[in-house]
């Protein structure tokens, strides 16, 4: 199964300035999680962002919090019950008017909710707020794909474990590369160049 552009949705994880430092390579995550917000930017795919404590671990960084839709801050690892399943799956909107009141055949159907049904997650700790939310989102049945080259923990140890529990749980463990790749699947694309830029 190839990731579709119009079926993700991008996740980015507390890459936030007091937290980054402590990152093994983080200069490389932080690479990398910008590469796909400017990809996912160019080919129309949400972005969303969470943010841990920012009182303490202070804000995202500031490319990728102005890439962002919505970033919900949060003091849970996971951020799924703290707004983000909220942001992945939008409540549908209550018809306008006094539907109840006109006869069944002449009350408009609610719109469906426009879904998109895979969650792309990056971010930081791996090993802590990324799995977290990661798992509850597998819970809610949702296809998650975690880019291993832009997550990142204080060590190399907890970021594997991570991504071998996570391999385990059933997420897809992918590369910035294939990320950018699969979403544009042709070199015919209208944005290849300017994706195949961010790469270079």
């Amino acid at each position: 199964m190839l990731l579709d552009v119009s079926e993700s949705q991008l996740v980015l994880v507390d890459y936030q300035e007091r937290l980054m430092p402590a990152i093994a390579e983080h200069h490389v995550v932080l690479a990398n999680a910008r590469r796909l917000a400017r990809a996912a930017h160019r080919l129309g795919v949400p972005v969303w962002g969470t943010e841990q404590n920012p009182a303490k671990l202070g804000q995202n960084d500031p490319e990728l919090r102005a890439l962002c839709q919505r970033t919900v801050t949060k003091m849970a690892f996971s951020a799924v019950e703290e707004g983000l399943l909220d942001c992945l799956r939008p409540p549908a909107r209550p018809t306008p008017g006094n539907a109840r009141s006109l006869p069944r055949h002449l009350q408009k159907a609610q719109a469906p909710t426009v879904e998109r049904s895979m969650a792309v997650l990056a971010g930081c700790e791996a090993h802590v707020c990324l799995l977290q939310t990661a798992l509850e989102l597998v819970e809610q049945e949702v296809d998650v794909w975690v880019v291993t080259d832009a997550c990142g923990s204080r060590t190399e140890r907890n970021r594997d474990a991570a991504f071998d529990r996570l391999a385990g749980a059933g997420c897809e463990l992918v590369t910035t590369e294939m990320v950018l790749f699969e979403w544009m699947r042709s070199a015919e694309h209208p944005a290849f160049r300017d994706v195949q830029a961010l790469i270079k």
